[in-house]
């Protein structure tokens, strides 16, 4: 019973949130149209600054206004967009949309309701596979963001903090919960709270030590010449909250690993206990550093191309986007080396202490 209820509870939250977010326009402060109907021109051919052959289409379009004091009113306005779709969109029938700060021109695309329906099939999913693991899952991540958004605007709010300090304490809670809400309190959650947290702020001691000695040379921090803050402190600081992602990961995996072991045969020796997990953190190793690296990079693609597009040096294009991103997932690839033998060994501390007991 307990069981339907749970899937009661579920089913009416989707079609709530889906109710709510197909009908939330009067929340927003901009005006929000929905294209009623759609007129296209010919393409006209075109040409960029490196001659590379593009097409703009002219849209004449007819929309509903649904917010505000001119609210069921209808208007015209025009649309551009190139065949790369890179600033400027295709607008179909049924469309919704901002209007630009003109109040005449088409802004940016309304797309909380695909948002939402992408976090949907997520947490669909996780409870699918998860059970209710899953569903602490969910939780844990929905409280991890509101730690992340209440510490930048601490930091935001008072320049004076470290932002280098709200994100260890941050990293702390992170930790704490997350693990808690996933895996319950017991040895296993404590051993993996406790060399996530050794081993992601020795990553971060390496990395600061590396950086000190080198002078921080190669690193480019031309992409925070916008911000007003020391750009030395929040990058150490996005470095710290980087690589506790991929240190967790291989923090509980060791764990659950090793304890799995000992749950199977209590009377398993501490020498092959040991073996059985190097040679798993061995097998972890190699993919977690590559995702780690994937993940980072993957983010510069787009800034690469624009570079390469515009014929900038190969050094000078790799050096202005990839700098930043490699000494994260460096970092990141370091902390996860060291996580091995921490949790191995607290692994294994713990396990020593349940033989006794038994």
């Amino acid at each position: 019973m307990k069981k339907y209820l749970i899937y009661l509870l579920v089913l009416v939250s989707f079609v709530a949130s889906i109710i709510f977010v197909n009908n939330n326009h009067e929340l927003y402060d901009r005006t929000i149209v929905q294209v009623t109907d759609v007129t296209e021109s010919d393409k006209s051919e075109v040409k960029d600054q490196n001659d590379n052959e593009d097409y703009m289409v002219t849209q004449q379009i007819t929309a509903r206004i649904l917010n505000g004091a001119d609210k069921g009113e209808t208007m015209e306005v025009e649309n551009q967009y190139s065949g790369s779709q890179s600033i400027h969109f295709r607008l179909k029938e049924g469309t919704e949309f901002f209007l630009a700060n003109d109040g005449e021109s088409v802004g940016t695309i309304k797309r909380d309701k695909y948002l939402l329906f992408v976090a949907w099939l997520f947490v669909l999913v996780l409870l699918w596979v998860g059970r209710k693991q899953g569903a602490w899952s969910v939780v844990s991540l929905a409280v991890n963001a509101v730690i992340l958004s209440v510490a930048l605007d601490i930091y935001i709010r008072n320049s004076d903090n470290s932002l280098l300090i709200i994100c260890c304490i941050s990293i702390i809670l992170f930790t704490i919960l997350s693990l808690i809400m996933a895996s319950g309190w017991n040895e296993k959650t404590l051993t993996a709270i406790i060399a996530t947290l050794i081993a992601t702020f020795a990553s971060l001691l390496i990395a600061y030590l590396a950086l000190l000695v080198t002078d921080e040379q190669g690193l480019r921090y031309e992409e925070m010449s916008f911000l007003t803050r020391n750009p030395h402190l929040i990058f150490m600081g996005g470095l710290l909250i980087g690589s506790l992602g991929a240190v967790m990961d291989v923090a509980i995996t060791m764990t659950s690993s090793m304890f799995e072991l000992f749950d199977k045969n209590n009377k398993i020796k501490i020498s092959t206990l040991r073996q059985s997990g190097l040679e798993i953190g061995k097998d972890i190793m190699g993919t977690m550093t590559n995702i780690l690296f994937f993940a980072y990079v993957s983010g510069t693609i787009p800034a690469l191309l624009l570079y390469f597009m515009n014929a900038m040096p190969l050094g000078f294009t790799l050096s202005m986007n990839l700098s930043l991103e490699l000494a994260r997932a460096l970092a990141g690839g370091i902390g996860i080396v060291i996580t091995i033998p921490i949790t191995l060994y607290i692994s294994i501390f713990f396990i020593k202490r349940k033989q006794a007991r038994q």
